[in-house]
């Protein structure tokens, strides 16, 4: 059995809210309540769910970028919960990042040698001799030439300002990249250039990846297994074939009933949900899915549905129903 690169045990991120007219002192968003989750080397997850149930935060929560409230983080079987910045500068080499928005996080006022260049001097992996060999060997990689380095990031197009931001990540040669919305900002024609690129350094690389995404149709085509989430838990965990073949939780059912079908003559049935996302700050008890599920019953608003094993290895459901 491959050894297990992540693994993520009941992770809590809340933040406090000030008090006010709608809410009081003590009051937390509970952006990430009690994720569970594990990836393997050289293997894909993708974190799925709608704006706001926690996906971004439970990335910038793994990789420590924000404090966990609760839980356990192990990476290569250390657990490094508690470690603190100056102890986490060795794992950050092996953990990085690709964010949503490849203008936004770039600095504007620096040049992409400059930029590249940032993780290599942090982390002592180059000196001036050799920097610009390696930056253009990043470049390379990602499919840009090796003049990029000397322009700034205003004068490159989203797809290749996305590429930039994939060869930073790959600058400290990690084992394990989460990557946030990767192409949710890019034009349809460059997502599967950039989703190709991405599955091409993973074979090359080894690479193991968290994709963080709302687009389903986009995540099959890349993800081994696929976790849903929705206001801050997991409620469905199985391979991507098994996921889109037969999605067992109300929820995962109505989005994958939203993903388009490339066939006019076929009439996909669409699952409506009703009713708007329950507040994180207090969250409904019982199911948080209850008060939009159309399968609900006596349960579903007093008893919590935990994670449970249901036929196949690794398929997991957390649900009421006998599926």
């Amino acid at each position: 059995m491959t050894e297990t690169l992540l693994e993520v045990r009941e992770l809590k991120k809340y933040f406090p809210v000030k008090s006010g007219f709608l809410f009081k002192s003590g009051d937390h968003v509970h952006a990430v309540d009690g994720v569970s989750l594990s990836v393997k080397p050289g293997r894909t997850l993708g974190l799925v769910g709608e704006s706001g149930c926690g996906k971004t935060t439970t990335g910038k929560t793994i990789l420590k970028l924000t404090e966990p409230t609760g839980g356990q983080i192990f990476f290569k079987g250390e657990n490094i919960t508690d470690l603190t910045r100056p102890e986490m500068k060795r794992v950050r080499r092996q953990m990085q990042m690709i964010f949503q928005d490849p203008f936004s996080s770039l600095n504007p006022r620096h040049t992409i040698g400059s930029i590249l260049a940032s993780p290599l001097e942090i982390h002592g992996l180059a000196d001036e001799k050799n920097m610009e060999e390696i930056i253009s060997g990043l470049l390379n990689k990602v499919g840009l030439s090796s003049e990029a380095m000397r322009r700034y990031p205003h004068e490159f197009s989203g797809g290749q300002r996305q590429r930039i931001g994939i060869a930073r990540a790959l600058a400290l040669y990690p084992e394990l990249i989460i990557a946030d919305e990767p192409v949710s900002a890019l034009d349809v024609s460059i997502q599967a250039q950039i989703i190709n690129l991405m599955k091409d350094l993973q074979e090359e690389l080894g690479l193991a990846y968290i994709i963080i995404a709302h687009d389903l149709s986009i995540i099959s085509h890349i993800s081994d297994e696929i976790a849903v989430m929705y206001l801050g838990k997991i409620v469905e965990k199985a391979s991507s074939a098994d996921l889109y073949a037969e999605p067992l939780h109300p929820y995962s059912r109505a989005l994958i009933s939203a993903v388009p079908v490339p066939d006019p003559e076929f009439k996909k049935k669409r699952m409506i949900l009703k009713g708007d996302v329950p507040s994180p700050i207090t969250p409904p008890a019982g199911c948080r899915f209850h008060p939009r599920c159309p399968h609900r019953f006596e349960p579903c608003d007093k008893e919590e549905p935990f994670l449970r094993s249901i036929g196949k290895e690794n398929r997991l459901v957390a649900c009421h129903l006998k599926l």
